[in-house]
């Protein structure tokens, strides 16, 4: 059976460089939501408050943490010409280094490898297979980093939202409900299982009832897209104390390395030859 991978969940580089992605849409303020179990009497407020207090924690103690790297296994449907919803897969490996430094290593269910790294300087997208690379110059942190790579760039990073500082204002404005599910057990741990709604995605956390009250899995589910696809992530190897080095997140080409152009920048680079051919005549 001939099957076809999605291709919003992988960023053209050029012509054939892929990465995948995840976005998220524009949402409203958080309203309160109704319960989806009947509380008893005057515990409605109570239960409500837990909700948004435990999810903006979690927002607020990821946006804080100065350093952390985790591993994550996801999956995300693909739906087919067949109108049948193929499932495809990926190992990600995440480090942030805040405020300039960002690691992201990925490797895709049919063996592809793809690196995305971040500087305080450049943004670095690196393909092994094919031994290419893009790259361009954003200073000024992570999260203009990011904000510049999905926005004017054109790509997208998985969860990109939780990697800011911005996470939490982020996240209290695109939510429109919240309901706390239950409290259940993820890998030996005890996590507070929350649904939530945006204007187009549905999505369910789950935090660990913790001090350091970290995901440990996430669903997302497309409600307005063909088919409702879902995406599923789940978290391991919480580390908030790496070590890390600065050449960490600076990408040195490797032999042979053939740079390229984000599919964004084309545009842009063709005007400037156009315009001044002896001054952009060697890039390609």
């Amino acid at each position: 059976m001939k099957t076809q991978r999605q291709t919003c969940i992988r960023t053209l580089l050029y012509v054939s460089v892929l990465m995948t992605t995840l976005g998220c849409a524009h949402q409203h303020a958080l309203t309160r939501p109704e319960p989806l179990v009947a509380p008893q009497a005057g515990t409605e407020v109570v239960a409500e408050l837990t909700a948004k207090d435990i999810l903006m924690g979690m927002a607020e103690f990821l946006a804080k943490t100065p350093r952390f790297s985790v591993n994550l296994e996801s999956s995300y449907e693909v739906l087919q010409e067949s109108g049948q919803k193929i499932e495809f897969g990926e190992s990600r490996k995440v480090i942030v280094s805040r405020p300039n430094g960002l690691r992201v290593e990925v490797e895709h269910s049919d063996g592809e490898q793809h690196l995305v790294q971040y500087d305080g300087k450049e943004i670095t997208v690196f393909s092994p297979s094919k031994n290419v690379y893009a790259q361009t110059s954003k200073p000024g942190g992570i999260d203009e980093a990011i904000r510049y790579f999905l926005r004017d760039l054109g790509m997208r990073l998985p969860l990109a939202m939780l990697l800011t500082s911005q996470f939490p204002t982020e996240l209290d404005r695109r939510t429109q409900e919240l309901d706390y599910v239950e409290s259940t057990v993820i890998d030996g741990v005890l996590t507070h299982h929350l649904a939530g709604r945006t204007e187009t995605v549905d999505y369910q956390v789950w935090i660990a009832d913790d001090v350091q009250p970290l995901p440990l899995r996430i669903v997302l589910t497309y409600k307005n897209a063909e088919g409702q696809p879902a995406y599923r992530a789940q978290f391991s190897n919480w580390n908030l104390t790496p070590e890390v080095k600065d050449s960490l997140f600076a990408f040195t080409p490797p032999k042979g390395g053939q740079r390229i152009s984000f599919a964004a920048e084309l545009p842009k680079i063709a005007a400037e030859r156009l315009t001044n051919p002896a001054k952009t005549g060697g890039r390609k």
